[in-house]
């Protein structure tokens, strides 16, 4: 029994450590085509953040992700840590409501339409505030609740072989 409970930690330590290392492939893809930053975002990787739904490894897994992907895209000390943090409540909420699909992208859209103007105001001086509402959130609802659906849909055909709890 301690044999198959060291595998499964092992397997969400795995998968944990591929959804931060894909979040952080996909943030510097949308970076590279200027969607990743200020106050229009439409960040790839964000569609990944539905990923609780399938497998608990996603809250660390986006959390880490998100972090690094905002150290190494050189965003400013409060939006890593708050950008960070809206993250990790998403995914966690996400996780916790996981019996209701067409939740998984509320809980980041949620998040990050609340968080980030805040962050785009008092750390980069964008203004107004309720136009960074508006952008973030139209950002959110492309990245999460449209990109984010089309792969819960894709990934539920063949969740049992992907996200196989050992």
């Amino acid at each position: 029994m301690k044999n198959n409970s060291n595998s499964n930690n092992i397997l969400l330590l795995c998968q944990a450590a591929l959804i931060a290392a894909l979040y952080i492939v996909l943030t510097f893809l949308a970076n590279a085509m200027g969607l990743a930053n200020y106050a229009v975002q439409v960040r790839f990787s964000e569609a990944l953040t539905i990923l609780p739904f399938f497998t608990p490894a996603a809250i660390p897994g986006l959390f880490v992700g998100c972090l690094l992907s905002n150290i190494l895209t050189g965003c400013a000390l409060p939006d890593i840590v708050f950008g960070s943090l809206a993250t990790l409540v998403a995914a966690i909420l996400t996780y916790k409501f996981k019996k209701n699909k067409w939740l998984a992208p509320v809980f980041p859209i949620a998040a990050n339409a609340i968080v980030v103007p805040f962050v785009l105001l008092y750390c980069y001086g964008i203004e107004p505030l309720w136009f960074s509402f508006l952008t973030v959130t139209a950002g959110e609802i492309i990245s999460c609740g449209i990109l984010g659906m089309l792969l819960l849909f894709t990934l539920q055909k063949h969740a049992g072989r992907i996200f196989h709890q050992a």
